[in-house]
Formats: C-alpha cells, sequence, structure tokens
C-alpha cells in the first residue's frame, strides 16, 4: 500500500510562483492591472497566436467564444461527446442548439468523416460552426476539419484545454501548434489546477482575427468600452464628455481574471516546456509498460506532438480496476462520461447508444496519474498495481 493518495493530477508550485503572486499582493492593483497584458503577450507568443485574451476560466472562454461567434437561438454547432459539458454548454448559453458527431476509436478526437455525415444529412447553412476538442492533449486535425467547415461556410473553434504545447503535421508537413490560430477561428485554454499552467481558475482565448480579438476584449468587460476611436459619435443634448467617460455597447460579462492569477499563470509559463517534456516521459514510460498486455494505449504517430493533459487506458473491466485501484491508493479518474447522456442533453432527444464508439470508449476508459511531479517510485506502484489486476 502506497502511504498517500496518488491523484489523476495535481498542481505544481514552487518558490518563483508563490514570490510572483506575493508581489502582487503587495503593489496598489488586484485586478485590471499590468500583469494580465503581460501574461497574455507570454502566452499568444509561446502559443504562435497573434492575439491572446485572458478570462476567469475556460468556460468563460467558451461563453465568449461563442458570443463573438453570434451563436443564438437557431444556430446549430456539432461538437464531440467525449469532452467535459463545457464544449457543449457554451452554446446553449447562447440559446443555440448542440448536435454530436462520434470519435474516432483510434485518437477518442471528433471523428472529420462523422461530422461530414452528419452535415451531408442536412442542406448547406444548417450548421454555423464545430468545436473539436483537442482531448487528453492528442491535438485534433485541425487541417482536415479547416477544409470541411470551409466547404460548409463554418466557423471553427479549438477547445485546447488539455493540450497547451502540442501541435500535429498536416498532409504538407507544416507544424500547427495547438492554438496558434493558424487554422481555428479561435481556440481556449484552461488553468485549473490539473492542467498544464495552473493559475488557480482562469482560461485564455487565442486568435489571429483582430476583428474578434477586439470584441471579445469588450464582452470580458460588460460589453464595455472608453477607447476614444470606439465610442459612439456624441448625440444632440450630450453633457460634456471627460475622463470618466465610458459606454456599455452591447451585453457582456465580468470574466476577467484577476492580476495575481495573471502572475502565477506567467511564472509557471516559464517553465512550461520543462513540465511538458516531464509529462511525455511519463507517457513514455506508461507505454513501454502496457505493451504488449491486455491494457489498450493510445500511442500517437511521430507526426502528433501529444501534450497528454490525460494518460488514458482502456480495459475490459474498468469498474473493477476503478475500485482495485482506490484501495490501492491510486485515484484514478474517468474521462469522461458522454455529455448525450448527460440529463440535460438528453431532453433534446439524445440516449444512450446514438454515438457507438464513445459508448464504447466510456465503457473502458480509466485516466492514470498524469502529472509533472509524479516520482519514478509512484508511477512503477501505479503500473505494477494496475497490470497486477489485469493480468
Amino acid at each position: 500500500m502506497h502511504n498517500q493518495p496518488i491523484p489523476y493530477g495535481r498542481q505544481h508550485l514552487t518558490d518563483d510562483d508563490i514570490a510572483a503572486v506575493t508581489n502582487v499582493l503587495r503593489g496598489p492593483l488586484l485586478t485590471q492591472g499590468p500583469h494580465i497584458a503581460e501574461f497574455e503577450a507570454a502566452f499568444a507568443q509561446y502559443v504562435g497566436s497573434r492575439y491572446a485574451v485572458a478570462v476567469a476560466n475556460g468556460t468563460a472562454a467558451l461563453h465568449l467564444c461563442c458570443m463573438a461567434l453570434d451563436v443564438k437561438p437557431g444556430t446549430r454547432v456539432i461538437t464531440t461527446p467525449i469532452t467535459f459539458s463545457a464544449s457543449a454548454n457554451c452554446v446553449r448559453y447562447c440559446g443555440g442548439e448542440v448536435f454530436f458527431a462520434d470519435i474516432d476509436p483510434d485518437t477518442v478526437i471528433l471523428d472529420v468523416d462523422a461530422v461530414r455525415a452528419l452535415l451531408e444529412q442536412h442542406p448547406k447553412g444548417y450548421f454555423s460552426g464545430i468545436i473539436p476538442v483537442d482531448f487528453a492533449g492528442y491535438p485534433a486535425d485541425l487541417s482536415a476539419f479547416r477544409q470541411l467547415a470551409d466547404e460548409y461556410g463554418l466557423w471553427l473553434l479549438e477547445d485546447s484545454c488539455h493540450a497547451p504545447g502540442g501541435s500535429f503535421l498536416d498532409a504538407k508537413g507544416i507544424e500547427h501548434r495547438c492554438g496558434d490560430g493558424s487554422l481555428a477561428d479561435l481556440a481556449i485554454f484552461s488553468f485549473h489546477p490539473v492542467k498544464h499552467i495552473a493559475a488557480g481558475e482562469g482560461g485564455m482565448i487565442t486568435t489571429n482575427d483582430e476583428q474578434l480579438y477586439k470584441h471579445l476584449l469588450r464582452l470580458r468587460t460588460h460589453g464595455i468600452t472608453s477607447k476614444p476611436a470606439e465610442l459612439t459619435e456624441p448625440q444632440p443634448g450630450d453633457p460634456e464628455r471627460g475622463g470618466w467617460y465610458m459606454e456599455m455597447q452591447e451585453l457582456g460579462y465580468n470574466y476577467r481574471l484577476t492580476d495575481f492569477q495573471a502572475a502565477l499563470g506567467t511564472s509557471q509559463l516559464h517553465r512550461a516546456d520543462a513540465m511538458l517534456d516531464r509529462r511525455r516521459a511519463i507517457a513514455r514510460r506508461y507505454d513501454d509498460a502496457f505493451r504488449n498486455t491486455n491494457v489498450q494505449t493510445i500511442v500517437p504517430p511521430s507526426s502528433v506532438g501529444h501534450a497528454y493533459h490525460l494518460y488514458v487506458i482502456q480495459v475490459d473491466d474498468r469498474k473493477g480496476l476503478y475500485d482495485f485501484l482506490r484501495t490501492k491508493n491510486i485515484m484514478a479518474q474517468v474521462h469522461y462520461i458522454p455529455v448525450h447522456r448527460m440529463p440535460y442533453y438528453q431532453q433534446f432527444g439524445w440516449k444512450a447508444g446514438d454515438f457507438p464508439n464513445a459508448e464504447r470508449y466510456y465503457a473502458r476508459c480509466l485516466s492514470l496519474p498524469m502529472f509533472p511531479t509524479l516520482t519514478d517510485d509512484e508511477q512503477a506502484y501505479v503500473i505494477e498495481q494496475v497490470l497486477s489486476f489485469c493480468g
């Protein structure tokens, strides 16, 4: 028995992280200060995008993206059933309709052929957008989704919460980093403690579209602007405008990130590559241990830069293994219950059995401990217990 529980994910804070937060707490501004712009610039450089917008969390990022993309009642959007529910909920927040398509069983990513089949069942213009998810850190092939989106006049929103630092090579051998804006109209990230970059909470939107960027800046702050170039022309009878003047031009939200969270995120970003290298080393050790066993893994080709937010295995007796590992102080987890099986979405007619690949994956999946500070001894213990149960 291992003395301390081993979680599936865990944040890692250093003295530099703590100092970065403390410096902000001792300063004059806790929010709407200079650290937000610093974090945004550093993150945009890290993923390779032109613009980045820091927000309160990944869910807020998804919501604001749907608003900026004009999702509204009657808008129909396609996404995957294997994701956290926020990937679909963001459409519902705006009154839009969510449609699901099945996954590719080899990658657990939204299947582009299944999406095409769904599009072909309806007239052009019926759907407005696609939300692929870089699940577990495995990048979706956005070049294929971009081609499909262009063919049908759709926007593309990349949910890259699991994959900062991830990348893939397209058919021409060109590298695309997750969230770099080269293929998706918008991409989003999360800074929840178990993610690659921990800011307590927090999220980021990246894009190469200047108009979307400016719109997002306004939406995250109540729809208000005080920038002179964006203000309406003075009307007859307007009082004199002073330095206080601002305008609420549309309905937005308070989805801002605090400065101390941004400082923590920036500090974590400084060692993001080293933490990603460690995740990949842990994954290789799992791959080697489970090769030629009845534990199914997903080993990406060399053209894919997997970011390994999660390390997911598939086994025949998932419930038995889950319970067994808990008795051994290994806190494995399931990612995810298919969204279409949630009671909320079943009211729209979705039901168990609609997506066979997603259903089969869910019945067999289990996420093993995956975080940079997982020790070699802890990982060896996890591997030993999995193999002892699976034979």
